[in-house]
């Protein structure tokens, strides 16, 4: 229990540096910066790997899944970048979500700080009751298995591009619980309005956001139980991730109509995860093969994104 609330007081440090001292005034975050938190927050969770290597070295930290320091170091990237790479498409929904409500550039920031926050607290509840899940019934695997598959599925029919947030139903359910203004004033959540306290469009944006995530933790959590049932591995990998998306999302979100291939590329990520589950009692992955797929996979589609002009673009340039 030491080592876990270490962690998470490092996590809590992480937090309070970024609003506190990095971003305590509000601004537009640009390209380079993001490129710079995002190249710093990459850097910290394999720089982690460091630490995983050490505790499951030492011993002092529990291995029920009886893994090798080795075993846990790759475990713990893989599973750092699945989460990475399906946050591209979260990534997605939150641009749709700051456009339909018409967020201003320098207030964005803010509504992700809470927005991850939140997330932090949910995941961590559900990292935990889904470790519980496989390790108590091992039939468990192969219903995450099938989810997954059913996911990449639809991914690859539907996408996102039928995403609306002022239709979805929080924001209905939002509308009957809690009075709702059009009115941004400042960075605040709530204002006084008419003498009457009313919720601010960042507010119901940090709501959609926080139920959108929770919605995409149902895909990521059981990829990375594909990966490792162990629990620290799992939730640090997780949250880690999580940490860097902030500034991944004023990064990749100004490159998404360029990079339209990623979409297929997490498809490949959530079948090739769903399969290994299904058969994972059956034919053994290796890590190094998991890590590969995963690297390929993204690169694949950076490259095809590169190389294939939109039809659009190609009608521009003739």
């Amino acid at each position: 229990m030491i080592i876990w609330g270490a962690f998470i007081f490092l996590v809590l440090i992480f937090l309070a540096l970024d609003l506190g001292v990095f971003n305590k005034k509000d601004h537009v975050i640009r390209s380079k910066e993001a490129g710079i938190w995002t190249s710093i927050w990459f850097t910290v969770a394999m720089s982690f790997s460091g630490m995983i290597y050490w505790l499951f070295s030492s011993g002092i930290i529990d291995n029920p899944t009886d893994l090798t320091p080795g075993d846990a170091v790759l475990k713990y990237i893989t599973g750092y970048l699945i989460e990475l790479s399906l946050s591209i498409d979260n990534v997605f929904v939150i641009a749709v979500i700051f456009s339909a409500f018409g967020i201003p550039p320098i207030y964005q920031h803010r509504v992700l700080f809470w927005g991850i926050l939140g997330a932090i607290v949910f995941r961590a509840f559900m990292i935990l009751f889904g470790v519980a899940l496989v390790n108590e019934f091992e039939w468990i695997i192969y219903a995450f298995g099938a989810f997954l598959l059913y996911t990449s599925y639809k991914m690859l029919k539907t996408g996102n591009s039928d995403f609306n947030p002022k239709e979805s139903f929080v924001f209905k359910q939002i509308k009957k619980i809690y009075p709702i203004t059009t009115v941004i004033r400042g960075h605040n959540f709530f204002i006084k309005k008419m003498g009457l306290t009313v919720a601010t469009p960042l507010f119901v944006a940090l709501i959609v956001i926080e139920i959108t995530d929770v919605m995409f933790a149902l895909d990521s959590i059981p990829a990375i139980l594909a990966i490792t049932a162990d629990p620290f591995i799992v939730f640090s990998s997780n949250i880690l991730a999580i940490l860097g998306l902030r500034s991944m999302y004023f990064l990749v979100s100004r490159m998404l109509t360029k990079f339209r291939f990623i979409h297929y590329s997490l498809v490949v990520i959530l079948a090739f995860v769903g399969f290994k589950m299904i058969f994972s009692h059956y034919v053994h992955v290796r890590e190094w093969i998991s890590l590969t797929v995963i690297v390929v996979s993204l690169l694949s589609g950076v490259i095809f994104s590169l190389l294939i002009p939109h039809k659009q673009e190609a009608t521009e340039d003739f």
